[in-house]
């Protein structure tokens, strides 16, 4: 299907579910099992232009708002959670914030391999024992007469494959918190970087994902992106849209989750299952209207980081709720590793701890609410 980068969403929401049907749903189980996604699946993921998303076509890239993007990666994810992920990871958090923050050197000798699916893009900042709390990070940098020093361990990284560029957060001095924290660019390629551990995961099976180790990783001054102490303003605009990315996501396995769970009762329409499947759509609807929601207002231009912490929370309910009925109303079936509804529920499973777990949505939310009184209904 042709399209430009001036393209509608609904443009590339059709071209990315032709090539979900035709290339991602059927190997989807294969995906699980293998715990890999197939070479020539991203191949196809960058010949279809999808990698370039984001990135302005003076770079390689496809253009597409952030409208456009959820559309896409609905489609991927409703074909396989893996293959959306891999996609959201790339762009919402590894390409974007070169995007906004890099350099026209960073831009141009980054953003093209990227676009062309020569680079996937990875998002290290999540540690050991810093997580939700990332102005907590240990990761070290120090600066040398050539650049810089990193000394870093990250957990739970997603796309640190061979050809990635992975945004690693570091600090000069833990003790001055989110004031001394940076961001690098750094190829995995880079001497003294090594994958320590591939995790094996309970859900989103074939999305890689690594514990890392740098270790006295040599970097030069081009290496840093955005001014020296503003990591963790990097990191916070880019998990805000990674947030309405991930939500989409969340959207497309629900969806999934819902099709098998209509098909089952269509198999046996016992009242009880009925009343699931009518829940299930209502769960589904509230959830794909706080998607857009929040996608049409980063492209507006207008604050989205709240929208997007709840179209997260809700879309990330909803594949739970959903796919776990699915399991109820499919049966003893619907249990047996690698049937759609117990893989589905193993890769919802994962959508309310990634990317800022439910708990801590919730907590924000409701400081700012409560620290706002004149704050509208939604």
């Amino acid at each position: 299907m042709e399209r430009d980068a001036s393209g509608s969403p609904e443009t590339w929401r059709r071209a990315a579910h032709v090539f979900a049907v035709n290339h991602v749903r059927g190997a989807a189980a294969g995906i699980d099992r293998e715990d890999r996604i197939p070479p020539a699946l991203v191949q196809g993921l960058a010949r279809e232009r999808f990698l370039g998303l984001g990135i302005p076509v003076e770079w390689g890239g496809s253009d597409g708002t952030a409208r456009t993007i959820a559309a896409v990666l609905e489609e991927l994810s409703w074909g396989s959670a893996a293959v959306g992920v891999l996609t959201a990871v790339h762009l919402s958090v590894a390409s974007a914030p070169i995007v906004a923050w890099g350099t026209a050197e960073q831009k141009d000798r980054l953003l093209p391999p990227m676009a062309s699916g020569g680079r996937l893009g990875a998002f290290g900042l999540t540690e050991p024992d810093a997580g939700s709390d990332a102005a907590s990070l240990r990761s070290r940098y120090r600066r040398t007469e050539r650049g810089f020093v990193l000394e870093a361990r990250k957990m739970f990284i997603s796309n640190a494959v061979a050809g990635g560029i992975v945004l690693v957060f570091a600090t000069r001095d833990p003790s001055v918190g989110r004031h001394g924290i940076s961001t690098f660019l750094v190829p995995v390629e880079s001497p003294g970087f090594s994958i320590a551990q591939r995790l094996d995961k309970l859900g989103l099976r074939g999305s890689e994902t690594s514990e890392l180790v740098l270790d006295s990783v040599a970097l030069g001054p081009d290496a840093l992106l955005g001014p020296e102490g503003a990591g963790l303003k990097v990191a916070l605009s880019a998990l805000a849209g990674g947030r309405v990315g991930i939500a989409a996501c969340a959207l497309g396995v629900a969806r999934a989750a819902f099709d098998e769970l209509r098909a089952n009762v269509r198999r046996d329409d016992a009242e009880w299952k009925r009343t699931l499947l009518a829940q299930g759509y209502a769960e589904l609807g509230a959830a794909r209207a706080l998607v857009e929601r929040a996608a049409a207002r980063k492209d507006s231009g207008e604050p989205f980081a709240r929208d997007a912490s709840v179209a997260k929370l809700v879309a990330s309910r909803a594949a739970v709720r959903i796919a776990s009925w699915g399991v109820d109303v499919a049966g003893a079936e619907g249990t047996r590793v690698g049937a759609p509804p117990e893989r589905l529920l193993r890769d919802a499973r994962v959508f309310p701890i990634v990317e800022g777990t439910t708990e801590i949505q919730e907590l924000v939310l409701a400081r700012e609410l409560l620290a706002d009184p004149s704050e509208p209904n939604p």
